[in-house]
């Protein structure tokens, strides 16, 4: 029997509470990502890593590498990017970034990116489940990741 996306929803809503004291104490927070980027019409695999270190309950840094290989006619793109996060509760945090995107293929270049972003994290376990969306800005244009980042924090 296959679960809707709302009752997933609720169900990861319910057992928000098993919050674990590590992880809300925790300063160094590594995981991993994978989702979709979705630019000009194409939607493509992404994958990367990221690390927060809080500063506090409400303020942390971090940085995050992705890969799409598939994106911009199959010629991949990397992203790398600097990030302040706003952790407004234990769950939420809200990002804005700044960093590169790195076109490969025949005429590899770099072009400025700006990234604002969303998660919302289920600690379980000491584990970070967190559902993550954010638009890139580049170049006048738009690009929107969507996916899920497991983190570790320590």
């Amino acid at each position: 029997m296959m679960m809707s996306c709302s009752n997933i929803i609720l169900l990861a809503l319910v057992f928000t509470p098993i919050y674990s004291y590590a992880a809300e104490k925790a300063k160094h927070i590594p995981g991993v990502f994978i989702g979709a980027t979705k630019a000009q019409s194409e939607t493509n695999f992404t994958y990367g890593v990221e690390y927060e270190y809080k500063l506090n309950k409400g303020w942390g840094v971090g940085a995050v590498y992705e890969m799409t290989n598939d994106a911009h006619h199959k010629d991949g793109v990397a992203v790398t990017l600097a990030s302040i996060y706003y952790h407004p509760n234990k769950n939420i945090r809200l990002g804005i970034g700044f960093g590169q995107e790195r076109i490969g293929g025949h005429h590899p270049h770099n072009e400025n990116l700006y990234r604002v972003s969303a998660a919302y994290d289920f600690h379980i376990k000491g584990l970070g489940i967190a559902p993550t969306i954010a638009t890139d800005f580049v170049d006048g244009e738009e690009a929107f990741v969507v996916g899920i980042a497991i983190t570790k924090p320590f």
